[in-house]
């Protein structure tokens, strides 16, 4: 299994998708680094002539720090989605209409070991990769303002950011054992916006613009596609560790200045169990379903 997993990390180094990902964490760091000076220098002047240890300046912070954090997540969140989803979309299909895995197979092998060893494969560099842009983020976010939150908030933030690959990696390699490379790459992206809307639409019908009888019907389709693709809440669920909102709750405010990241739409204990749950169940069906696939 090693070699399989070794075998992954080899090819993914050398895929286009790896470069055209690392390409794309470069231009967004970049980008990042401008927008986060850019609020960090907003924050200096509206806080010059306070008391800098007054309530105002230390809750102006603490917004600062997490809008900043807020934007890099959001497009960080992206470029690792893309990553999990590009790198393991054909990992079946593909290399059966290659002539790869009649060659590997025969050998004394378990199937069960080679998707195993490939998910392993996918989902450690995932992580890795998603480590780095994850540091990076919060380096850049400190050097123009301050990264709210301490040690063991930020490694739950972490933990809930990295998962995401798992989740992702699991469902692209269920999907490639019915699907075409290509046919599962527009699954996956279709199934990725479908978990994202869902989330946007949770989070404009929660700011009151929208009638209470619309609101309830709104809730419901955004319930029914955070079932189907958890990824967004597990978004929000990661900023709110990292932000320590459920302390925040006997603030009078909190959900107004936290905007879209409010404490109402925390997502439970019991999602995150599903979540897990949702992601050992695609990786066993996954396994279950190429055991006794006709290559």
């Amino acid at each position: 299994m090693i070699t399989i997993v070794m075998m992954t990390w080899k090819e993914m180094l050398r895929k286009r998708v790896m470069t055209l990902s690392l390409v794309m964490s470069a231009v967004f760091l970049i980008a990042f680094w401008f927008v986060a000076r850019a609020i960090g220098k907003d924050m200096t002047y509206g806080i010059g002539a306070l008391d800098q240890n007054s309530i105002a300046v230390l809750l102006g912070r603490f917004q600062q720090g997490a809008m900043t954090l807020s934007l890099g997540f959001f497009f960080g969140s992206f470029v690792i989605a893309f990553l999990a989803i590009f790198s393991s979309v054909a990992v079946v299909a593909g290399e059966a209409e290659q002539g790869v895995l009649q060659a590997l197979l025969p050998r004394p092998l378990a199937r069960w070991r080679w998707f195993l060893g490939r998910w392993l494969g996918y989902v450690s560099l995932g992580i890795i990769y998603a480590a780095l842009l994850f540091g990076s983020i919060l380096a850049i976010t400190q050097a123009h303002s301050t990264v709210p939150g301490d040690f063991i908030s930020l490694t739950k933030s972490f933990v809930l950011f990295a998962f995401v690959v798992p989740l992702l990696v699991s469902v692209a390699m269920l999907g490639s054992c019915f699907f075409s490379a290509l046919g599962n790459g527009v699954f996956m992206v279709m199934l990725f916006g479908a978990g994202w809307l869902g989330g946007m639409i949770e989070k404009v019908s929660s700011i009151g613009i929208v009638s209470e009888d619309t609101f309830k019907p709104l809730q419901t389709i955004s319930g029914l596609m955070s079932i189907v693709m958890p990824v967004d809440s597990l978004q929000r669920r990661m900023l709110a560790e990292m932000f320590s909102l459920k302390d925040l709750q006997g603030l009078t405010g909190a959900d107004d200045f936290l905007g879209f990241f409010g404490l109402n739409q925390i997502p439970s204990n019991t999602f995150l169990v599903y979540a897990v749950c949702y992601t050992l169940f695609a990786l066993l069906l996954g396994m279950f379903i190429f055991r006794r696939k006709d290559l």
